[in-house]
């Protein structure tokens, strides 16, 4: 599942107009950067959801077959949260395990390596998600890793990537169509002991303000 649905306040006045994952990094929306890896990882159904200006979205990206994918659509009207979004899109999204990420994100992080991820975590039954962290001083010190597993942030601590492979049991106790955020549901996994991680040091950059597009179109590419 690609979230999609953030208003982007802190990119104000960009975002009222052309919502977030259409702003541009190196000629290309962010939303096509993130497409073109899914796809590169072999991943073939993607279920996006959307609010503000969403139908712009939709209008980019179609049915995905640009991509060799199979894009359905999670129309939210208004935005639901990073984790009601996925809440309310659970009709649509059909394996027991699912691969979340930002449509936001400009990285070079390998999917494939989630994928990989998702057939250990079917084996795991201790185990909800599997998060990817990164180290970036500009935002929150959210977990550490220990021995495999995240944990309370200590020593070392670092920035959730918002990439991640969760059950679809961790979203099932969530109403549809209520707002929530996933960092609530993330502290209480982490604190029971049920969720592993991996640190990922390329490239990766959470794009939320006007200085973070200038910045990366001033940068080269992800790959």
């Amino acid at each position: 599942m690609l979230l999609a649905a953030g208003r982007g306040e802190r990119m104000r006045p960009l975002t009222d107009r052309c919502p977030k994952p259409l702003q541009t990094v190196r000629g290309r929306p962010l939303i096509d950067w993130q497409l073109q890896r899914l796809a590169a990882a072999g991943v073939r159904d993607v279920v996006v959801n959307h609010a503000w200006l969403g139908e712009q979205i939709e209008a980019f990206v179609g049915d995905g077959g640009r991509w060799g994918l199979s894009v359905r659509w999670s129309r939210e009207g208004t935005a639901l949260g990073t984790a009601g979004g996925v809440a309310s899109a659970l009709p649509l999204l059909q394996s027991p395990l699912l691969l979340v990420v930002s449509a936001d994100l400009y990285t070079d992080y390998d999917y494939a390596r989630l994928l990989r991820r998702a057939a250990d975590l079917e084996a795991q039954a201790d185990t909800d998600a599997h998060l990817v962290l990164v180290a970036d001083p500009a935002f929150p010190r959210d977990f550490s890793l220990q021995d495999g597993r995240v944990v309370p942030p200590g020593q070392n601590a670092g920035t959730y990537g918002n990439m991640g492979v969760y059950r679809r049991a961790f979203f099932e106790t969530l109403a549809p169509g209520h707002a929530a955020e996933l960092g609530p549901l993330l502290r209480a996994a982490v604190a029971a002991g049920r969720v592993s991680g991996e640190w990922f040091e390329g490239a990766w950059a959470n794009v939320g303000t006007a200085a973070d597009l200038d910045r990366l179109n001033g940068a080269g590419e992800a790959g």
